[in-house]
C-alpha cells in the first residue's frame, strides 16, 4: 500500500473517531471557541502586551514572532493552493460546525500559527513551555472536531508552525532582531 493511501486511511479513522464521538455535538460548542484562539489576533495582542511589559525581551519576541508569521503565512498559502486538498466537509457526507475561510485543508493555518507561538513562548518563556503546547494542540484538535481538518493536516500544519518558528529565532540575531 503506499503511503499517501496509509495516511488516507490513518485520516479518515481518526476523522470518523472523532466526530463519531458521543460528545461530539458539544465538544463542537467548545471546539469554537478554542479555535478562535488560532485566528492570530490574541498572538499579537500577547506580543504587544509583552512588549511593553517588557521593553528589550518582550519587543525581541514581538519581532521574532512577526519575522516567524512572515516565514510562515506564504509557505502556508502555497502549500494549501498548490496541494488543493478538499476539507473533510466537501469530501465526505459530513457537514461540518463551522463554515471554513477557505476552500482548502491542507495544511492547517490555525495549527500552524498555534505553533509558530508555542515555539516562540518555549523558547523566551520556558516556564510556560507545557501549557503553550497543550494549547496549541488543543486547537488543531478544536479544528478536527470542527468537521474542517484531517488529522494530518493538523501535523502539517504544527510542522510548518514549529519551523519557521525555529528558522526565524535562528536569524533574527542576524537581522538585528
Amino acid at each position: 500500500m503506499s503511503a499517501i493511501k496509509i495516511l488516507t486511511t490513518f485520516d479518515l479513522f481518526a476523522f470518523n473517531w472523532c466526530l463519531g464521538l458521543p460528545r461530539a455535538p458539544q465538544m463542537a460548542k467548545i471546539s469554537r471557541q478554542v479555535s478562535r484562539l488560532g485566528d492570530g489576533g490574541l498572538y499579537f495582542l500577547l506580543g504587544l502586551i509583552l512588549a511593553l511589559y517588557e521593553p528589550v525581551y518582550g519587543m525581541t519576541f514581538l519581532l521574532t514572532g512577526l519575522f516567524a508569521y512572515v516565514l510562515e503565512l506564504p509557505l502556508y498559502l502555497v502549500l494549501k493552493n498548490t496541494i488543493k486538498r478538499d476539507r473533510p466537509c466537501d469530501a465526505l457526507p459530513f457537514e461540518a460546525y463551522i463554515v471554513p475561510s477557505d476552500k482548502f485543508s491542507f495544511p492547517s493555518g490555525h495549527a500552524a500559527a498555534a505553533f509558530v507561538f508555542a515555539t516562540l513562548i518555549a523558547h523566551f518563556y520556558p516556564a510556560f513551555t507545557e501549557i503553550s503546547y497543550f494549547v496549541a494542540m488543543l486547537v488543531g484538535i478544536s479544528r478536527i472536531l470542527l468537521g474542517v481538518h484531517y488529522p494530518s493536516d493538523i501535523l502539517a500544519g504544527a510542522a510548518l508552525g514549529t519551523s519557521s518558528a525555529l528558522i526565524a529565532l535562528a536569524l533574527a540575531p542576524a537581522l538585528g532582531v
